[in-house]
């Protein structure tokens, strides 16, 4: 499920909800990617510590991270969709 996201500045992000397969495969290059600083360090110090096998949890939880995140940054969902999606995935209160 993908979620859009729309910032102050009217910048629109769009976000997926689940597992994330590009952290999986691409690690800690996603946050960089995302422009995500904080959890590209934490990722890379992660990965090196446990011989990779950080990525693969991380795998399962940096989509839920990355979107509170850019919640608590005052990003708004953008569409009744997306509204109904974060509150169906608790991450918001309806």
């Amino acid at each position: 499920m993908i979620v859009r996201l729309c910032g102050c500045n009217g910048v629109i992000i769009n976000a997926k909800i689940g597992f994330s397969w590009t952290v999986f495969f691409f690690g800690f290059l996603v946050p960089i990617y995302r422009g995500d600083a904080k959890w590209a360090v934490i990722m890379f110090a992660a990965s090196l510590l446990t011989v990779f096998m950080a990525q693969l949890i991380f795998s399962f939880t940096y989509n839920r991270t990355y979107i509170r995140e850019l919640l608590l940054k005052g990003y708004v969902p953008y569409d009744d969709y997306s509204r109904t999606m974060l509150i169906a995935n608790g991450f918001i209160a309806g």
